[in-house]
């Protein structure tokens, strides 16, 4: 049984689009600030009954407030049939399960699969070949994510007004690597291979950088948030993994790479923070437990070159990593002990780097297969689907951009938040930031970003994808702002 607080939100996605019609950034806030609050709520082990009670009053209030929907069913009905589907926004939220047979043999709680790849892969394809052209699916998801978005089209929502703030503070040096916070508007973090990590405020104006962290000897490679936002782990090419209170940036821990290698890439296991995978320049992958500072036993495999680019799915039992000779590996990750299995490997292209993967369960509202989008120096951007629980990959489609040596990254959408289509988000070696519609057959060029003076490397959406930051080689990272309808 999926979790009542991912019902209760389901309940106020679908009356949201009732509230302030003529304000689609409040109801984006309201929803969020309700996430917050549930999942707070949720954590504080409330009984079951008193929770089921609280759905069914909640839905009686909204129904008082706002009248009927346009679905008839009682709360509990709709609520069930929407519930699937109300993490849209909420990829990497851990699962808060009342059913026991979400614990594992350990008792450790893990995530309940909602259906194989593969069954939601025919699915989608199953209703697409019966829609008519141009259709919408009429998807319970697609009503939450056009509350979220106020029912505003593709084109309205990736239409930028301008540059809100340009931060230069690492200039002549690249930056790899800028990230917005996790559910957060204004809190922006960059890294740069002059050795430092910038932390910066966007509000209250005028934008400042809050703190710099010092301490890795050369430049720093990757960085990643943890999911509550308190710590921060880098990686560097000195061949450490550093620990920062994200509050007043002191360095908690240092952690040499097993290996003595340099370190290229990190991230965290999405349910467990504890737990933090790296990549190396001697194409190996390690879990790392941050509170030990050890490697975890049986989680550390070898790929076919420099390990570039991680990436987990969204309940943390599939990884992906990318190396320089143009492979993808799939691995099993083993949510009790952390113990990597090696799965699949595709070779993208044999000698191209594969420098960003990004993976997520939904490509969009009307598309449901999990989906991978990779950059990989062919001068395309490459969307695949996954087809399998062992994270076998099909290509879907690609995308033009220019890519041929830099270390390129791309991202999802975060919200997903539009009447028809799904967004990607890249940058590119001819200065742009490239925005491309995955579902439009022709013409997938959404928008084009440009100002910058070097191959732009990162792009990072804030929550609301209000801001847009993009990093590139000289070292400049760049707001925008997008317009407000």
């Amino acid at each position: 049984m999926a979790a009542v607080w991912q019902q209760v939100l389901a309940v106020d996605a679908r009356y949201n689009a009732y509230r302030t019609p003529t304000f689609p950034q409040f109801r984006t806030q309201y929803i969020r600030r309700r996430s917050q609050l549930l999942r707070e709520n949720a954590k504080a082990g409330h009984p079951p009954a008193l929770r089921r009670q609280y759905l069914r009053l909640r839905g009686q209030l909204l129904g008082q407030r706002y009248g009927p929907l346009s679905e008839p069913g009682s709360a509990r009905a709709y609520s069930n049939s929407i519930v699937r589907s109300s993490r849209t926004t909420l990829d990497r939220m851990e699962d808060f399960e009342d059913d026991p047979r979400a614990l594992g043999a350990r008792g450790h709680r893990r995530s309940v699969s909602r259906g194989s790849y593969q069954l939601q892969a025919q699915m989608n394809r199953a209703v697409y070949e019966d829609r008519p052209p141009g259709s919408v699916v009429p998807t319970s998801a697609a009503e939450a994510s056009r509350a979220m978005a106020g029912d505003t089209s593709l084109s309205e929502n990736y239409a930028f007004a301008g540059m809100y703030h340009v931060f230069d503070q690492h200039v002549d040096e690249a930056v790899p690597r800028v990230r917005f916070a996790n559910d957060d508007r204004h809190r922006l973090a960059c890294c740069s291979l002059d050795g430092s990590i910038s932390l910066c405020q966007l509000v209250p104006a005028p934008p400042t950088v809050l703190r710099v962290l010092r301490g890795h000897t050369r430049g720093v490679s990757d960085f990643a948030w943890s999911l509550s936002n308190d710590i921060l782990v880098s990686t560097s090419l000195d061949g450490t993994m550093r620990i920062w209170a994200s509050e007043d940036g002191r360095c908690i821990r240092e952690i040499p790479d097993p290996d003595g290698a340099g370190l290229l890439c990190c991230t965290f296991q999405p349910v467990n923070n504890n737990l933090t995978v790296v990549g190396n320049a001697k194409h190996n992958v390690h879990v790392m437990n941050i509170s030990t500072g050890k490697k975890v036993k049986g989680g550390s495999s070898k790929l076919t070159g420099r390990v570039l680019a991680l990436s987990f799915d969204a309940p943390g039992r599939l990884l992906w990593a990318g190396d320089d000779r143009g492979s993808v590996f799939s691995f099993l990750f083993d949510m009790a002990t952390g113990k990597l299995t090696k799965a699949k490997r595709l070779v993208v292209h044999e000698g191209s780097p594969v420098t960003s993967i990004s993976a997520r369960s939904w490509v969009s509202r009307e598309a449901r297969d999990p989906s991978l989008l990779i950059n990989a120096c062919l001068n395309k951007l490459l969307l695949y689907r996954v087809v399998d629980n062992e994270g076998t990959l099909q290509l879907k489609r690609s995308f033009p951009i220019e890519q041929s040596s830099h270390p390129v990254r791309s991202i999802f959408c975060p919200l997903m938040s539009f009447r028809q289509g799904a967004c990607v988000v890249t940058g590119s070696e001819d200065m742009c930031v490239h925005f491309f519609d995955v579902e439009r057959a022709a013409k997938a060029a959404v928008n084009k970003l440009q100002g910058h003076s070097a191959p732009v490397l990162d792009v990072s959406f804030n929550c609301d994808e209000s801001l847009l930051a993009s990093s590139d080689a000289s070292g400049m990272v760049i707001v925008w702002r997008r317009e407000q309808k």
